[in-house]
């Protein structure tokens, strides 16, 4: 009995140790594998959310955010790495997954503007005073120029880069295919580093010293200016890709978790005007086309963009197979 005693007195005096101020795990948790250059825009974004899903729910959420190269973030999904959603550069590489299994077929039609909240393009990094005087795609092919690229085999970033390099290329020369890969040969010559993903390349470019130009993401130019205004500038070409980095659930992982219905609302919400807004203050293009031309000031929003359904590219299965699969053209303009 005494021992009994001293065990509840023991228990008592421990109990306020467990009270409100003590942290305790939140009662939902989901994870969102992302691209490199997302990072800045999802940690803003996550504290929205998260504020969203208690007033609707009641519910605590935490999210555990992952970033790297695009298609690198895809294989370690299918590899197994968990992911609730994924929040890639581009379709293709949500698809890779979808044919893993993981995801279902139609995913691209669950939400508005080919489930991509938010759109991007490629424009250039130069450093102060375009000491090369770079002002389109035809100036990155001559000779003495230092391009910073990521590896198109593991970037999505690299990918939209090089497609806007050939969309430009298949315009100057009218459609000569010769010329054109001559054009691309020149260019990627050029290129000092093949980084795995966009980040690295913006370091390479930016901490690093390297190169001339750095093809970059529209939002991730955006932020090197942001922090290092007096060293760089952009440039806008006069031709770019229409850059669609699309979102969705990973079907396969959020019903097994039982996490669909919050997984579903962390993507939906990216598309409510508060969303929207700060997708605009991270330099992303928002898809709402009424927000979007409140930042008509910082977009050059009037540039030619190809997106890749035209029928220069046609689909991102074509685009693959002839440009970015092994042996393909990418392969035979960077043999070295």
């Amino acid at each position: 009995m005494k021992t009994k005693a001293i065990l509840a007195l023991t228990l008592f005096l421990f109990l306020p140790l467990a009270g409100p101020g003590v942290h305790r795990a939140a009662a939902v948790e989901i994870s969102n594998i992302s691209y490199d250059p997302t990072r800045e825009f999802y940690e803003r974004y996550n504290p929205l959310f998260k504020q969203h899903w208690k007033a609707k729910t009641g519910e605590e959420v935490s999210i555990v955010q992952s970033h790297a190269g695009s298609g690198a973030q895809a294989r370690a999904v299918i590899e197994g790495n968990r992911a609730d959603v994924v929040t890639l550069a581009l379709a293709w590489d949500i698809s890779a997954i979808e044919r893993a299994g993981l995801i279902k077929a139609g995913w691209q039609a669950r939400l508005p503007w080919n489930s991509s909240p938010y759109t991007s393009t490629i424009v250039f990094l130069v450093r102060k005073g375009n000491p090369k005087g770079l002002k389109d795609w035809g100036d990155l092919a001559k000779e003495g120029v230092g391009i910073i690229t990521p590896n198109p085999k593991t970037s999505g970033g690299a990918r939209w880069n090089y497609l806007a390099a050939w969309a430009w290329g298949d315009k100057a020369f009218k459609g000569d295919v010769k010329a054109v890969r001559d054009f691309m040969g020149k260019l990627f010559r050029n290129v000092l580093v093949l980084d795995s993903g966009a980040r690295g390349s913006t370091n390479t470019f930016v901490r690093n010293g390297q190169g001339d130009v750095l093809l970059a993401w529209e939002n991730e130019a955006y932020l090197a200016i942001a922090e290092r205004k007096d060293e760089f500038e952009i440039v806008a070409p006069s031709l770019s890709v229409l850059a669609e980095p699309p979102v969705t659930v990973v079907d396969e992982v959020v019903d097994k978790r039982g996490t669909r219905a919050v997984a579903e609302e962390y993507l939906k919400h990216l598309y409510s005007d508060e969303a929207q807004r700060l997708a605009g203050k991270n330099h992303y293009r928002p898809g709402n086309p009424e927000i979007r031309k409140e930042f008509a000031s910082t977009f050059k929003l009037d540039i030619t963009l190809i997106s890749i359904d035209d029928p220069l590219f046609g689909g991102w299965e074509t685009v693959q197979k002839l440009h970015f699969s092994d042996g393909g053209i990418f392969d035979s303009l960077y043999a070295r």
